[in-house]
């Protein structure tokens, strides 16, 4: 059952799509499209039948669909636009968490490698923050906080990837990271474009650090 208060962005007969805010858990959603990590916000699509919900998740499946999001990395990435390729699966003592992987280290064969690919621009630079626009090209569980990690920039606020004393901006109480865009092809036949703003919340963060 929908909350009331929950933002809708867009609905039909066969799909349902939110302004999912961070702290709701993605999964009490039964006919959910895709996911969003707890404390990630912005747009998730809900089906509203099985045939929907078949229609849609095979785009996923199929990388047919575009997906953005906007993140505050820690430091400064030293180029304007990028690509990360890397092969991710569980790994280390914590059952959570995923990790990259490099195809030629000892029992690498024996893990579910899968490739994750992102493609990455930079919004705005500060003193100890980069703002970030990613598009995932593949859709693997925690691909932008594993990746942005791997490479010395730990999406601010993670607590599960972040580095020790990372820096954080005062008042953040979660991580940095918002589904703002999504672009797929409805079961009609027709393509959708749905946008989400950045919460007040994050927009005030990025004032405060300015």
């Amino acid at each position: 059952m929908i909350n009331e208060e929950l933002k809708i962005i867009y609905q039909d007969d066969d799909l349902l799509v939110i302004d999912k805010p961070a702290g709701m858990i993605s999964d009490d959603f039964p006919k959910r499209v895709h996911r969003l990590d707890k404390d990630t916000s912005g747009i998730l699509l809900i089906a509203k039948n099985d045939k929907a919900l078949e229609f849609l998740q095979k785009q996923f499946k199929d990388k047919e669909i575009k997906k953005k999001y906007i993140l505050l990395a820690v430091g400064k990435l030293k180029t304007e636009q990028g690509e990360i390729k890397t092969l991710l699966a569980r790994g280390g003592k914590d059952r959570k968490k995923q990790r990259v992987f490099s195809a030629l280290e000892p029992g690498a064969e024996r893990k579910n490698l899968k490739e994750a690919i992102t493609k990455y621009k930079i919004i705005k630079k500060f003193e100890r923050f980069t703002l970030i626009e990613a598009q995932p090209q593949t859709g693997r569980k925690h691909q932008l906080r594993v990746q942005f990690a791997y490479l010395g920039h730990p999406i601010v606020g993670d607590k599960l990837y972040g580095f020790k004393k990372q820096p954080c901006p005062k008042d953040l109480k979660r991580q940095f990271l918002h589904a703002n865009y999504l672009k797929i092809k409805l079961i009609n036949g027709k393509t959708k474009e749905f946008y989400s703003d950045l919460p007040e919340e994050l927009k005030i963060i990025l004032e405060n650090i300015k």
